[in-house]
């Protein structure tokens, strides 16, 4: 029977992408990751070439799939869950809280981009290159939305998604941060996507105020 590579590096990096989320690069384990898959672990040197390499090719697929799933809305492209108002074209709230909604049902993404950023935000990242210009492509993507007047000209675009990203994921990242300051409040996930979304909105509309 031929062997079947596609599905043995499939399994691979499901297992990786658990031991990654919990352990971090340094701490996982790859004969971890093989008995969590059933494959011999011999077969990650051979697909991927080490732990490094897997971690970078986990990394890379995590961030794939979510770009895919949350795209940035184009002018005339409202694509809200009905949980608050319908968006308009161009909403970087309805963005914001589709970003909330991904993140919450993958919260390993959040956990290796942590584990990626501790190791050195300054340092050479995975796939750097590449990520960079799918970055730019956001930012891009958002000068046009300013230029047809749908959000605020008032910071560079690069800016207003990281503001829009911090916003969206900082209640999934900082929890007990979250339930300290929403002491008193409404703090269910759908309270907490409705008002993201208001907020951002409210940050980014054109003439919101900026100082």
């Amino acid at each position: 029977m031929a062997w079947d590579t596609a599905r043995t590096k499939r399994l691979l990096l499901e297992a990786a992408v658990e031991e990654f989320a919990e352990h971090g690069p340094l701490g996982a384990r790859v004969d971890r990751v093989a008995a969590a898959a059933k494959v011999n672990k011999e077969r990650i040197y051979q697909y991927f070439g080490g732990k490094e390499q897997l971690f970078t090719a986990v990394l890379e697929s995590e961030l794939a799939k979510a770009a895919e799933a949350v795209p940035l809305p184009a002018t005339g492209d409202g694509t809200g869950n009905g949980s608050v108002d319908a968006p308009a074209p161009g909403d970087l709230g309805d963005f914001a809280g589709r970003l909330y909604d991904y993140h919450s049902t993958h919260p390993h993404l959040l956990r290796l981009l942590a584990w990626e950023g501790l190791r050195d935000g300054r340092a050479p990242v995975v796939a750097e290159t590449e990520r960079a210009a799918h970055y730019a492509d956001k930012a891009a993507r958002i000068a046009a939305l300013q230029l047809d007047g749908a959000v605020t000209a008032d910071f560079e675009p690069g800016r207003l998604f990281g503001a829009a990203f911090a916003l969206a994921t900082w209640w999934l990242t900082m929890p007990q941060l979250a339930r300290m300051a929403l002491s008193g409040a409404d703090g269910s996930p759908e309270a907490t996507r409705d008002a993201l979304v208001r907020m951002v909105r409210a940050l980014t509309a054109p003439g919101a105020p900026s100082r």
